[in-house]
């Protein structure tokens, strides 16, 4: 008769669906058996895990810094002597990390003399520049609730035929001086560049430098001038004096420089700088060849 052996180990069970596949099926990639820190942890996020751009080194480098005491040293010789990759690999982690915000590295010389590398770790790079601008949006909205967020364009101003750089300095020059005949009139370098090609236009018409000044500034408002380019850029566009005579399609046009005083005989005259007339300079070059010769002018 048979009897039952009872120290024969059980047979073995099968594996119990659902238990530890979900589905039923098993599944390719990663399961995570975790268990929750309650010390000795730090807090690593998954921007940085996860960096799409940042080297496997970088990123395992950066999560030891960031689980380091402060005022550990971390600087390439410490750590290519605590880890197996050497100094060049780190040294060029370290740079992937300064790169993307990870890391801010300073040079500083300490009281004794010495010159030591400082290093900052930022574990979320960014934040701090965003908390600012979030702080000035917020008190700029607090005293400035009716001020529009972004400033209106200044006006268009006339363009003058043919931009020749001497002319525009010259503008330019009769802009920057407006503020010392109406302290109103301070222009930024922004606005000054917007306006001088509008003076342009007006010195092309045979105006010079004093005559466009006394149009800008005549019969201003009394009251303060909020936004005194605006003003401007309406004077120059309304008040345009007409064009001067008509050139014909076969002569080219002319670089149109500002008028000048002769240095001999006062008489007005167009050039870049001021200096002689092509008369003067004529009469000026007879004189230095024939010593004889007579001016009737008496150059």
């Amino acid at each position: 008769m048979d009897t039952k052996n009872t120290s024969a180990p059980p047979r073995a069970q099968s594996r119990v669906p659902g238990k530890n596949h979900p589905s039923g099926q098993p599944t390719a990639g990663v399961t995570h058996d975790h268990v929750r820190h309650t010390e000795n942890f730090t807090v690593i996020g998954n921007d940085l895990t996860q960096h799409p751009e940042l080297s496997l080194l970088a990123i395992g480098l950066a999560c030891y810094i960031q689980s380091v005491r402060p005022g550990t040293a971390v600087d390439i010789k410490t750590l290519a002597a605590r880890f197996p990759e050497g100094p060049t690999r780190i040294a060029a982690a370290l740079r992937e990390l300064e790169a993307h915000g990870y890391l801010r590295r300073t040079r500083e010389r300490t009281p004794t003399g010495r010159i030591v590398t400082h290093t900052v770790s930022c574990n979320r790079p960014g934040h701090r520049a965003a908390a600012r601008e979030t702080t000035t949006r917020r008190a700029a909205r607090r005293t400035a609730p009716d001020e529009p967020a972004t400033r209106k364009r200044l006006p268009t101003v006339p363009q003058p035929s043919y931009p020749a750089p001497a002319l525009l300095r010259t503008a330019v020059d009769v802009l920057a001086g407006l503020r010392r005949h109406d302290p109103r009139l301070i222009l930024s370098a922004t606005d000054a560049e917007h306006l001088a090609p509008g003076v342009a236009a007006w010195l092309e018409r045979d105006l010079t430098p004093s005559a466009v000044r006394h149009a800008l500034t005549a019969n201003l408002p009394n009251e303060p001038l909020i936004r005194p380019a605006a003003l401007l850029a309406h004077r120059l566009t309304a008040q345009l004096p007409p064009a001067p005579p008509f050139r014909t399609p076969a002569q080219p046009p002319a670089v149109r420089h500002p008028l000048q005083n002769c240095d001999g005989c006062d008489h007005a005259f167009r050039s870049p700088a001021p200096g002689l007339c092509p008369a003067c300079s004529t009469r000026y070059a007879q004189a230095e060849s024939d010593p004889e010769h007579e001016d009737p002018e008496g150059f």
